[in-house]
């Protein structure tokens, strides 16, 4: 009798083991509620108004650098943030200003594709400053080249002084025509929610474009590249931020704990090459700790940075060279 109980148990855990797992439903077909909403929300404005603050603020980490410095923002980047009822995908674009050279040409180029593909356009301004001239060329490049609803987002409102928020709020809506407008503080917080809301109500209603999780475009490689470009900008002063490319030639894991980065700064000039480097090596060291230090807290792993400097004589004005450093026209 015991033979026969254990006979009937070993075909129940082999019938038990053949049976299929249930499988996980792919992200994309996971049920949505019947009014979610999601987009591309194209962030525009001149350079250093808080563009790319606006959107690691909303993702909650770093994902564009931020630097005092013009023109920290080189890309389009894509900063995806996910809710239960919305999924927001910002595109963070470089400022518009009226370019120089030919990476200047490359960067308002890039921001302005970003403005007819938008569901949503912000247009960030520095509302502590009276309206300058190129706020007044975004305001007519919205003019002619948006069908998407415009909300202004007058950001720094922590810097405006209390008799400053009306002549400088009405010579910023004065610029055009806006869906609707408001004052905020990128860096302490100030109506983030508030602004979040207005975007997704004007957002179309839809499914998701990302797994929930992923909250950027962007690859490992090119992030580490940025984070020493960041580090560089904050090091250096005058003539060598707008000068310097980076580019990293190796990216390999060593261990599961342990990634290797060889990157090298690429500037314009002997003398840039001198600053960067600096007195027995001490400038590029502060720069190599503090870019391995942020690439660290991105990868949550160990990283071993080795830096390099040269010169490639004006590249910011050389096609071939722009294409090099991954500056393509779109």
């Amino acid at each position: 009798m015991e033979h026969e109980d254990a006979g009937t148990l070993d075909i129940e855990e082999k019938q038990n083991a053949i049976e299929p797992a249930a499988e996980e439903v792919p992200w994309y077909e996971e049920p949505l509620p019947p009014d979610h909403r999601s987009g591309f929300v194209a962030v525009v404005g001149r350079p250093n108004v808080g563009k790319s603050s606006l959107m690691n603020a909303y993702l909650g980490q770093k994902v564009a650098i931020v630097t005092p410095k013009p023109q920290t923002t080189r890309n389009r980047l894509l900063g995806i943030l996910t809710l239960p009822n919305a999924q927001i995908v910002f595109v963070d674009t470089p400022g518009i200003h009226q370019p120089r050279h030919k990476l200047g040409q490359y960067l308002v180029a890039t921001a302005t594709s970003a403005v007819p593909e938008a569901d949503v356009v912000v247009f960030m301004v520095d509302v502590s400053v009276m309206p300058t001239d190129e706020d007044r060329m975004v305001a007519d490049l919205l003019a002619r080249k948006s069908q998407a609803p415009v909300l202004l987002a007058m950001n720094k409102v922590d810097l405006l002084r209390p008799a400053d928020i009306q002549p400088h709020t009405e010579a910023y809506l004065a610029l055009g025509q806006f869906d609707d407008w408001i004052l905020i503080s990128a860096t302490r917080g100030d109506n983030l929610d508030k602004l979040r809301e207005m975007i997704i109500e004007r957002l179309p209603f839809g499914p998701r474009y990302y797994p929930p999780d992923q909250i950027t475009d962007q690859e490992e490689r090119f992030m580490a590249a940025e984070l020493i470009r960041e580090q560089v900008l904050l090091h250096t002063y005058e003539e060598v931020p707008h000068g310097v490319a980076v580019v990293v030639e190796e990216f390999k894991e060593r261990r599961p704990d342990l990634t290797y980065i060889s990157a090298v700064i690429y500037v314009e000039r002997e003398s840039q090459k001198g600053i960067i480097i600096g007195a027995k090596g001490e400038m590029l060291k502060r720069i190599g700790t503090a870019a391995r230090r942020e690439i660290e807290h991105f990868l949550g792993h160990q990283v071993y940075l080795e830096l390099w400097v040269k010169v490639r004589k004006k590249w910011r004005q050389d096609e071939r060279q722009l294409r090099y450093f991954g500056y393509k026209m779109p």
